[in-house]
């Protein structure tokens, strides 16, 4: 047998040893209303590895691609629709195979239910830096972790009601309190989360633990452009932040939790009512600016460059189980 005819089952050998790995079994199902689990205190939302068994539950296409590329959500380009539907996922990783290569698997099943195709692109964008403000940070660190308990991933898709966990982490478990007007969401990872609505129509969140490149990520949700994390601080804080009615309906419609009419009807007054908020005048994020100020901390607006991943193609359901 020739040198020639090796090196060609050399390259061939390598070819497959290259190609993407794909999960064993996968069953993709559209999810019951974000709401409606909320509302019952039983959340089936985020993504879990155990063992060979993944377990993601009611993601949109617009969460799930981060997830796939291990990327930020705003380093994603694509459909507008990309939030509108919410799938459950389960799925099993192959025998030998790391469950450290789901992101890969998750690529994969993308491409052949969603028929996904997607290229590359390097290009400089309006970003809101996060840096230190001229009087230093006000935020306290984080309490240590009780012994055994999971190590932290604080870089959390979403925050509050919109809360996503990460690949390998606990899911929210959900707990309301005042009537309804407050609510706290703890998971290992990020310790508790608490939500209360103040006299004045705000909503007041206190996070037990999270990283400065987790906030930014929070942050970029409120505000109109994205936020990278240019702090140098290391390790997990405590933080608060006031958001207006307007920035939750915000984020609500962008996750597509909320269509737009009903966000019109909470809002205060309703559509065009008394007490209305003039939402198109009123600056995106305007109080998530105030809320970074008393943290010690500030939005600098620069340009900078950023790696996307550009959508080509995505069908909005997938092909049949």
């Amino acid at each position: 047998m020739s040198y020639r005819f090796y090196a060609i089952l050399v390259l061939a050998a390598s070819g497959l040893c290259a190609q993407s790995p794909e999960f064993e079994v996968a069953s993709i199902k559209p999810a019951p209303p974000i709401l409606n689990q909320v509302s019952s205190g039983k959340m089936h939302i985020g993504m879990t590895v155990d063992g060979a068994r993944v377990d993601i539950g009611s993601l949109s296409l617009a969460e799930l691609l981060p997830a796939a590329f291990r990327v930020k959500s705003y380093q994603i380009s694509g459909p507008d629709w990309m939030s509108a539907n919410r799938f459950d996922i389960m799925a099993t990783i192959p025998q030998g195979v790391a469950k450290d290569k789901t992101p890969e698997m998750l690529q994969a099943l993308l491409a052949e239910r969603f028929k996904m195709t997607y290229h590359r692109e390097t290009k400089d964008h309006s970003v809101y830096a996060l840096v230190p403000g001229k009087d230093g940070f006000k935020m306290k660190p984080a309490e240590p972790d009780a012994p055994g308990s999971p190590v932290a991933d604080t870089a959390a898709a979403g925050l509050g009601g919109f809360m996503l966990g990460s690949p390998g982490q606990a899911r929210p478990s959900v707990q309301t309190s005042g009537g309804g007007r407050g609510m706290v969401i703890n998971t290992p990872q990020s310790g508790a989360t608490k939500m209360s609505m103040g006299p004045d129509g705000k909503m007041h969140l206190e996070a037990a633990k999270v990283s400065m490149a987790g906030l930014a990520e929070i942050l970029s949700r409120f505000v109109d452009k994205p936020v990278i994390d240019m702090t140098g601080l290391e390790g997990n804080y405590q933080i608060s932040l006031d958001l207006t009615m307007a920035d939750l309906m915000k984020v609500a419609q962008a996750s597509g939790m909320m269509p737009a009419g009903m966000a019109a009807g909470l809002m205060p007054g309703g559509r065009g009512g008394p007490g209305a908020p003039d939402t198109a005048s009123e600056p995106a994020g305007a109080a998530i600016f105030s809320s970074v100020q008393k943290l010690g901390l500030k939005l600098d607006s620069r340009k900078a460059p950023i790696d996307t991943i550009v959508i080509d193609h995505l069908e909005k359901m997938p092909t049949e189980n």
